[in-house]
Formats: C-alpha cells, sequence, structure tokens
C-alpha cells in the first residue's frame, strides 16, 4: 500500500470485507488483535515511506546547492578566461606593432646604406678619372723635364711650380681618397653590425611571434574545451530541473489528495512546494494522531 491508496483508504473509509463463515466464529479478542496487527504494519510502512521521502528530498536540496555553486565557479572561470584571451590579444598587437616598426627601420638602414654605396662608386669613380689625369699629366710632365734637359728656358720656376701644385694636388687626392675610404669601410662595419642586430632582433621577434601564436592556438583549444564542458553542464542542468519538475508536479499532487487549497488567495502558492510538503507532513501527522486515537492501545504498542 503506497501513500495515495492509504490516503484514499483513510477518506473513504475501510472497504467492506467479506469474510469466510468461518471467520464468524473467532472472537472478538481474536478480531481486535488482528486489527491491531493491521494497523502497526500500516502505520511502519507510512514511517518508512516518510523516511524515504524526506531523504530523497534533503538530497534533491543539497544536489540543487552543487550545482548552482558549480554553475557560479564555471562563470567566474570563463570571465577570467576571457581577460586573459584580451591580454593575450593585446600583447600580440603590441607585438606586431614592434616588429613592423623595426621591419620599417632595417628597410630604412638599408635604404641608407645602398645610397651610401651610390656615394662610395661615385667617389671611386671619381678617384679613377684623378688618376688617369694624373697620368695624363705624367707624360707631359716626362716631355717637359725633357724639353729642360734639351734646352735651357726662363720659364723653369713656373715648370718648378706647376710641378709642386700637381704635388699638391696629388697629395690632396691621395688624402681624400684614404678619407674616403676610411669613411666607406666605417658606412660598411656600421651597416653589417646594424644589419646584423636587426637580423638577429627580426630573428627574436619572429620566434616570440610563432610561441604567441602557438600560445593562441592552445588558448583557442582550451576555449574550445570549455564550451563543451559548459553545453554538458547546461544539459547536466536542463536534466536536473526536469526531475525538479516532477519532484514539484508530484509533491503537488500528492498535496491536493490530502486536501490542501492551491492559489494565493485560496491557500498554498503552486510553486511553493516546501510549504506544501510541510503541509503534507502536518496532514501525516494528524492522520497518525487519528489513528491511534481510534486504536490508543495500537500507539502504546508502538
Amino acid at each position: 500500500m503506497d501513500l495515495e491508496d492509504y490516503f484514499r483508504t483513510v477518506r473513504e473509509g475501510p472497504p467492506a470485507l467479506k469474510l469466510p463463515r468461518e471467520r464468524y466464529a473467532k472472537t472478538g479478542a481474536t478480531l481486535m488483535l488482528e486489527k491491531r496487527k493491521e494497523n502497526i504494519e500500516a502505520g511502519e510502512q507510512l514511517n518508512a515511506q516518510i523516511k524515504v521521502f524526506e531523504h530523497k528530498r534533503n538530497s534533491l536540496r543539497q544536489r540543487r546547492d552543487e550545482v548552482l555553486h558549480k554553475e557560479e565557479n564555471l562563470k567566474e572561470s570563463l570571465i577570467n578566461f576571457d581577460k586573459f584571451l584580451q591580454e593575450n590579444d593585446a600583447k600580440c598587437i603590441r607585438n606586431t606593432k614592434k616588429a613592423e616598426k623595426e621591419r620599417k627601420l632595417v628597410v630604412q638602414k638599408e635604404t641608407e646604406a645602398q645610397r651610401l654605396s651610390r656615394e662610395c662608386d661615385a667617389l671611386d669613380r671619381r678617384r679613377q678619372k684623378l688618376q688617369l689625369s694624373v697620368q695624363r699629366n705624367a707624360l707631359y710632365w716626362t716631355f717637359l723635364e725633357q724639353v729642360l734637359q734639351t734646352a735651357k728656358l726662363e720659364e723653369v720656376c713656373e715648370l718648378v711650380g706647376r710641378f709642386e701644385t700637381l704635388l699638391v694636388t696629388e697629395t690632396q687626392l691621395r688624402e681624400r681618397e684614404s678619407q674616403a675610404q676610411e669613411l666607406l669601410d666605417r658606412h660598411r662595419g656600421s651597416l653589417e653590425r646594424e644589419l646584423d642586430r636587426h637580423n638577429c632582433l627580426l630573428m627574436h621577434n619572429n620566434n616570440l611571434l610563432s610561441q604567441l601564436q602557438t600560445q593562441l592556438d592552445v588558448s583557442r583549444a582550451d576555449t574550445l574545451d570549455w564550451e563543451s564542458k559548459w553545453t554538458h553542464i547546461q544539459n547536466t542542468a536542463a536534466k536536473e530541473t526536469l526531475l525538479l519538475g516532477q519532484i514539484k508536479t508530484a509533491t503537488l499532487n500528492l498535496f491536493q489528495l490530502t486536501g490542501g487549497a492551491v492559489g494565493e488567495d485560496q491557500g498554498v502558492a503552486i510553486d511553493d512546494t516546501e510549504t506544501q510538503l510541510d503541509r503534507i507532513q502536518v496532514f501525516i501527522e494528524k492522520q497518525m494522531d487519528i489513528v491511534n486515537e481510534i486504536n490508543p492501545s495500537d500507539s502504546l504498542l508502538v
């Protein structure tokens, strides 16, 4: 006999029993003992069902609290993870801008190096022209020396002055060539060092960018994993919500079977499950009191 059958029996009264003829021969004390035994068994079954119902209600409350706590923790984790992704995106943007700036600087240095190389080539061509000019003038100087050896000329000082001027010019040209060569060597060395430094820096930034890309891929994979977990939690919560709705529906039906009124004006609200359970418990206790009043000897035995 379950609770619904028991309450129906209490409201409608015990069914009429068709006893065989031989039971009429039993004494009143025997019938009283049998009735007491039946009442004791019914009370024990009712108490056991009440305990099972209370245990299920406590388990349901505990499960609901755990689901709510897990949901709050998951929301907080998702918020922290979104912040982490935003910070990583900002770092990637800054590193990308920095790498682009350094690439532009490398291009600028390469352009400057090409300009210096063109200037060096121009200086080399000018030096070659000056050397050719000196060589051509040397022929004239040889010719003048031969002329001076073969003939006496009054313009020797002019020839010497011209010769000295050519020597000074050659010296200046050699000095300028040396200075230009030193400047070219310095610029080449500076350019090579700058190119090496920027190549190392570019390689480092490429490695850093690769690491950040790897971290971004891992973060995206973690995001997909968390989304899958969140979907699973939502499905589990939906199942728990369905079970909770079934329990509330069963409690409401049981409350109505006990004669409870539903509605804000008439009695307990439909969604107030705890109050309905309390009313059901009060009803069961009242029915137990009625049973004890009907059979006081049974209550003493209990």
